[in-house]
């Protein structure tokens, strides 16, 4: 996604990191008299969540089984959700997480009423679903979810790619999953899940687990009274909720490996295919350096235009966005990151949003890892030292170095995780792993990395655990090492810390150098874009003086052709410059961009580089977005209603 990286016990003074084992396949049922089984690392002081209802340590949820009807007419969800609970001693009631589920009514396993209420609605968090337990420990809610629930998007058949049938796709981070799912909704406590999904006959479901065969019932494929089909899915390791993920709709499949495949929509499918057909070798090239890949298969599922991220990391099926299609492969980077999250994000997952980083900046590391075991030093120093830039970029939007947004460690209540994330938990996540790595040894570092993945497995993670661990199995009471990597500055201080590792700036010397020349010059005939990567070209447009006449932009589009390019990074630098300096020719290639895809990384600084130039930009921004917006992801429509009003 995007989007949306403290101990244990106090950790023992820090004396033993904690090794946590595998959680079984699927969730231990444990006696009614039992405590709930919390991962011990929720008892750590900063495992928290603000951003949840659920009061795990009374009861949580160990297990979702939902049983669906998807309803495209009314662009509902609905059915029931059965859920096992584990309660300590004592526990009246379990609190689960709602926002604008319509409850019809909740019952024990037998059927037996129970009492049940919503408390007061936060506009953030929704209200907490309040029910009475009576001993029972697995409930039964039947509901269906509200006419705009935020996880949902509905897509009427014009905006899909194939223009013939309707689709529907879910996206739960942060804190979306429960307006269509009744269950404690915070990373934290972690779920098995298993669904049966009913759709009309001529569209299919995937999910984010294992597709399950026909057990008798008319399924995956036969029509049932009415004219509709129901497909099963399992998901028997315990996930983070926000990783319960749907799509339903015109979708074919293609493989790429013993293991992985695309789903896309018939008219997207082949190019995908193709697109992403090193994804088996990335699989391979991920576990030669981090350990088995431990969810089966890795599917890809490439989502309409409207999709508001660049990729989500939904176990074994990650959601992806058409505009990574560029027709050479330069932007499959956005799978590896996707791919990367199966270890750092879904295998260890972030115990509360406040430490996002540890999702996003393991993540963003790993993928160069991956990306360099499979297409060379040069081409993954060039990401990097792309990276970097949008480091000092989104340092000085947070505020600059001082600013405590700047922080790895976070804290966000009484804020939307969604609407606060920036790229500073990828980047400056990742720069600390590249200081710890430069610092001790790359053979050093892989080897605590893997330990880390393999002691802490399907297990949430906070920042002060990240560095007990980090202190127990590698530093090891070297206390000249210690000082070397400053840990507790990189994540509990603002800024980048003085001994970060140097970023591989002469990756561009070249093409620095020719963006010197360029704003020396004005002339274009001399700049070599047309043999230069993605990357390299990206970096020239981002060098050249923001500032630049008409004539000079003129020369720009018309030597490479800027406006016509089908790499979707390489579009968007160019926009920005463009639309900048209100060049009236690039408005229609704007146009289209903003009204052909919904990816906040893209939309939302484009409308905002248009409202800046307020006598020119505003009425062309208000224009395309009258558009547009029908089209967008809730995700993306609510930042830009909000920079519309400002």
């Amino acid at each position: 996604m995007r989007r949306i990286l403290m101990a244990l016990f106090v950790l023992a003074a820090c004396s033993k990191a904690p090794q946590q084992p595998a959680q079984p396949s699927a969730p231990e049922q444990k006696p009614a008299t039992a405590a709930p089984a919390v991962a011990p690392i929720l008892d750590a002081p900063d495992a928290t969540d603000e951003h949840s209802h659920a009061r795990p340590r009374e009861a949580r949820v160990t297990h979702v089984a939902l049983d669906l009807t998807t309803d495209f007419a009314a662009k509902r969800i609905g059915g029931t959700a059965t859920l096992d609970i584990e309660a300590a001693p004592g526990a009246k009631e379990i609190v689960l997480d709602d926002k604008g589920l319509e409850i019809r009514s909740v019952t024990d396993a037998a059927g037996k009423p129970l009492a049940w209420t919503i408390g007061k609605p936060d506009p953030i968090l929704g209200a907490p679903l309040n029910v009475a337990l009576n001993g029972a420990r697995k409930i039964r809610i039947a509901y269906r979810s509200g006419a705009d629930a935020g996880a949902l998007q509905w897509l009427n058949p014009a905006q899909t790619a194939g223009k013939k049938q309707p689709f529907l796709f879910s996206q739960g981070e942060s804190i979306l999953n429960r307006s269509w799912i009744p269950t404690q909704d915070s990373p934290g406590i972690r779920q098995t899940w298993e669904a049966r999904i009913v759709v009309p006959a001529a569209l299919k479901a995937v999910m984010s687990g294992d597709k399950l065969t026909p057990d008798g019932e008319a399924a995956d494929g036969k029509t049932m009274a009415g004219g509709a089909r129901a497909f099963r899915f399992r998901m028997d390791k315990p996930v983070a909720p926000y990783l319960i993920a749907l799509a339903v709709g015109d979708i074919g499949f293609k493989s790429l490996g013993p293991r992985t495949g695309i789903y896309a929509e018939p008219a997207t499918l082949a190019a995908a295919a193709w697109e992403f057909a090193d994804a088996e070798k990335m699989v391979a090239a991920a576990e030669s350096l981090y350990g088995p890949y431990r969810w089966g298969r890795y599917d890809i599922l490439v989502l309409p235009p409207s999709f508001p991220f660049g990729g989500m990391e939904n176990p074994t099926l990650t959601f992806a966005t058409p505009t990574a299609i560029a027709g050479d492969r330069s932007l499959v980077s956005l799978i590896a990151h996707e791919l990367a999250h199966s270890w750092s994000g879904n295998l260890v997952t972030n115990a509360t949003w406040n430490d996002f980083w540890l999702n996003e900046g393991v993540t963003t590391y790993i993928q160069s890892r991956i990306m360099e075991r499979l297409y060379g030093k040069a081409a993954t120093d060039r990401e990097i030292a792309l990276e970097w830039d949008d480091l000092q970029s989104d340092m000085k939007a947070a505020g600059g170095p001082a600013s405590p947004m700047t922080k790895l460690h976070l804290d966000l209540k009484g804020q939307d995780p969604d609407e606060i994330a920036t790229g500073l938990a990828y980047e400056k996540g990742a720069a600390f792993l590249r200081t710890i790595e430069g610092t001790v040894g790359r053979a050093r570092f892989d080897a605590w990395l893997r330990a880390y993945f393999d002691g802490h497995p399907f297990q949430p993670m906070t920042s002060s655990v990240f560095l007990a661990d980090l202190r127990t199995n590698l530093v090891r009471g070297d206390a000249a090492l210690e000082r070397k990597l400053m840990l507790d500055r990189w994540v509990y201080q603002p800024g980048i810390p003085p001994n970060v590792a140097p970023p591989p700036t002469q990756a561009f010397a070249a093409v620095d150098a020719a963006a010197r020349a360029f704003t020396k010059s004005g002339t274009a005939a001399a700049v070599p874009f047309a043999d230069w990567s993605w990357s390299e070209r990206l970096r020239f447009l981002n060098g050249v003086p923001r500032a630049l006449p008409r004539p000079t932009l003129d020369a720009l589009d018309r030597a490479f052709h800027l406006s016509q390019t089908r790499n979707s990074e390489v579009l968007f630098a160019w926009l920005k410059l463009a639309l900048a300096n209100r060049y009236d020719p690039a408005v229609p290639a704007a146009e289209h961009f903003l009204t052909s895809q919904g990816r906040r990384k893209f939309v939302q600084p484009l409308f905002e580089t248009l409202l800046a130039q307020d006598g020119w930009g505003r009425p062309i921004a208000q224009r395309i977005y009258a558009k547009a917006r029908p089209t967008y992801h809730p995700v993306t429509s609510g930042t830009i209603d909000k920079m519309m009003k400002g």
